[in-house]
């Protein structure tokens, strides 16, 4: 329902609050890779979803045609992060542009330099199926 081609692929994470405790859902952009999901928390290092999800790393998945558990870790080599990032943003609608290139021309270069130190974050799915 909310993923549309101006607001790009959109899940939504449903969380546990690391304080209270509390399921929270979160709407994040997202792509899919080798059968794990993507998304990472941009610029701002302490988002809430973002600490919610490395404290409690069990999440679900509601995505456009389904909905998914799975672990989600961060991601730490930067190849893998700046490919996800490159991903998403290929698949984000209006927000494609937000990082100041173009992410359908990018150089590897340019990638790596402009997402560097941004938080990715991979989703295993607990049940290994076609979750396009």
């Amino acid at each position: 329902m909310i993923s549309n081609p101006l607001t790009g692929r959109i899940m939504v994470l449903k969380l546990t609050g690391r304080r209270t405790g509390k399921i929270r859902y979160t709407p994040v952009n997202y792509a899919v890779i080798d059968e794990n999901l993507y998304c990472y928390q941009g610029r701002h290092l302490k988002g809430e979803w973002y600490l919610n999800i490395l404290a409690n790393p069990q999440v679900e998945v509601i995505l456009p045609s389904r909905t998914t558990k799975g672990f989600a870790e961060e991601v730490k080599y930067a190849k893998e992060a700046a490919y996800a990032i490159l991903q998403i943003l290929r698949g984000s609608g209006l927000g494609a542009f937000v990082y100041g290139f173009n992410p359908f021309t990018v150089t590897d270069d340019v990638l790596l330099k402009k997402t560097a130190g941004i938080p990715v974050v991979r989703i295993k799915p607990y049940i290994s199926d076609n979750i396009d």
